[in-house]
């Protein structure tokens, strides 16, 4: 792995009430990596991205980003710090137009001037011929690249996506790997996301942290993530 991280974070912990559910997670991201975070369901992958955004407070541990200790900072200064979420579920404004809820993201700021509806509009043009319409009546994949569009607009150095082709036919999953690739490639954005999805770990990760019961046991990185071994993970 590089040695730029824009990510350290170390024994973290963190639950719901008194029940925990992340038991000393460490991991390092590097600047311009697409990360994956699988996993059986229920070991704690969804929690950690909501830590890691600043959804769920923290019980123990660190959470360092860009040099920087954000560990007690609220999601919206996450935001501001160059963090961009998308949730499970996509989570869009419905009865807003699909225009309406990219500039959402416009409030955060602007990749170096590229403003809506041109940046986002680059990589999803299906969003540009619905850009009128209530995002509610749009597809789930046309939803589902609405919410990164809205993320993208705020220029997050680190994007976080939590099951991201969840519920979407393949034909768009493919579309929005090739756009995630893209956004890496050409802006820089570092990438972390949870998936379940064989084809789409295998598409875009380059390397995988491995969560079972609440903590990080491994990783696979290079030619070990592979069919059989990511399929092994999702399969314990």
């Amino acid at each position: 792995m590089p040695t730029d991280r824009i990510l350290d974070v170390s024994g973290l912990w963190a639950g719901y009430g008194a029940t925990p559910i992340l038991q000393g997670v460490s991991m390092q991201v590097a600047r311009g990596e697409i990360v994956g975070v699988i996993g059986r369901n229920g070991v704690g992958k969804s929690t950690l991205m909501r830590c890691l955004i600043g959804l769920l407070q923290t019980w123990r541990g660190t959470i360092t980003f860009m040099g920087r200790d954000v560990t007690q900072l609220e999601a919206d200064a996450r935001a501001r710090a160059g963090f961009g979420y998308i949730p499970q579920g996509r989570d869009v404004f419905p009865q807003m137009s699909v225009e309406e809820n990219l500039q959402v993201g416009e409030l955060i700021g602007g990749p170096d001037g590229k403003k809506l509806p041109e940046l986002v509009y680059e990589y999803f043009p299906r969003l540009k011929e619905r850009r009128r319409q209530a995002a509610g009546t749009t597809s789930g994949g046309e939803q589902q690249q609405l919410a990164i569009g809205r993320a993208l607009i705020g220029n997050p150095a680190l994007m976080i996506l939590d099951e991201p082709s969840e519920g979407i036919q393949p034909s768009i999953v493919q579309h929005i790997c090739d756009a995630l690739k893209s956004f890496r490639d050409e802006l820089g954005t570092t990438i972390i996301f949870v998936e379940q999805n064989l084809d789409t770990i295998l598409a875009i990760a380059e390397r995988c942290y491995i969560m079972e019961k609440g903590k990080i046991t491994r990783s696979l990185a290079g030619e070990q993530v592979d069919a059989d071994n990511v399929r092994a993970q999702l399969l314990l």
